[in-house]
């Protein structure tokens, strides 16, 4: 199964990227980088890899949807997907390839797999409390959905269920493809033997008991807004819309009032709400 990477950039820290090239150097795989940075990535890249500058910042969801073309044009009938800050390793891809295989042959109609992420900023595996799986085999369990970072996806499923939703830009975008994959009848697949680091924001902060994810101002304006927009769809899972709907207040104060730059996060987020009622999409122009 010929397979190829997608990496969706952003200001990215360089040395980490080097690295990363370097290790997917050695399985030769085809790589697009999407850039959506200011300014154009100076590294030299051989023919291994496609660089797509967009300056503007076309989105999460758009450069996704760039390079999982570019890669299905290139015949690819698989693709992984990974942020910046990924970490990727030989062993990983090999794993995330056999687990598609396996899971396939399992559950069958399987759109994507993913790893068990392994939460960099408190060191435990991310696991739902209560949204469980729909069923567990060997080792693999069938979910409602899984993050972009470490997805591998199968470019067949991909366009019979769709390219990524890029009128949400960024937040939600991956959660959001996963539920229409099982709206069509396909399998999303965590695989819990696979395990990868990964950063989720920029850092967590604890408050009154509970861990929040911090991330920069301008993200809750995403979130606030992706969440009233995602809450009209029929197929997006009830649990998540009152999970979500009912925690917007109290993300809102906790922002505020316990966040740095809180009266710069609660303008982003009231605006958000405001969008999200009005039915806005796309990107903050304003």
């Amino acid at each position: 199964m010929k397979s190829g990477v997608v990496i969706i950039l952003y200001h990215p820290d360089i040395p980490h990227l080097t690295a990363v090239l370097d290790v997917l150097k050695e399985r030769a795989l085809p790589v697009v980088l999407v850039d959506n940075s200011a300014d154009k990535l100076d590294l030299p890249l051989s023919a291994q890899f496609e660089y797509l500058h967009y300056p503007q910042n076309i989105g999460i969801a758009a450069a996704q949807n760039y390079g999982i073309r570019s890669l299905k044009d290139k015949g690819c009938e698989a693709v992984y997907i990974f942020d910046q800050d990924s970490e990727i390793s030989l062993a990983l891809l090999a794993d995330l390839a056999k687990g598609l295989v396996r899971a396939n042959r399992v559950f069958g109609r399987v759109a994507a797999v993913g790893p068990q992420v392994f939460c960099h900023f408190e060191s435990t595996a991310v696991t739902p409390r209560i949204q469980k799986a729909f069923s567990v085999n060997h080792n693999m369990a069938d979910v409602p959905q899984i993050i972009a970072s470490g997805m591998l996806l199968s470019t067949r499923c991909f366009d019979d269920i769709g390219g990524k939703d890029e009128s949400l830009f960024i937040d939600g975008v991956d959660h959001e493809w996963c539920w229409r994959a099982r709206k069509r009848g396909y399998h999303v697949i965590k695989l819990l033997d696979v395990l990868m680091p990964h950063k989720q924001g920029e850092g967590r902060k604890r408050v009154v008991g509970i861990v929040f994810k911090v991330g920069a101002p301008i993200r809750l304006y995403y979130q606030a807004r992706n969440v009233l927009l995602l809450s009209r769809r029929s197929y997006v899972p009830f649990y998540w819309k009152m999970r979500n709907l009912l925690a917007l207040p109290v993300r809102w104060l906790v922002n505020r009032f316990y966040f740095c730059n809180g009266k710069m996060r609660s303008t982003y987020f009231l605006k958000g709400l405001l969008h999200g009622i009005q039915g806005k999409c796309g990107k903050l122009t304003d």
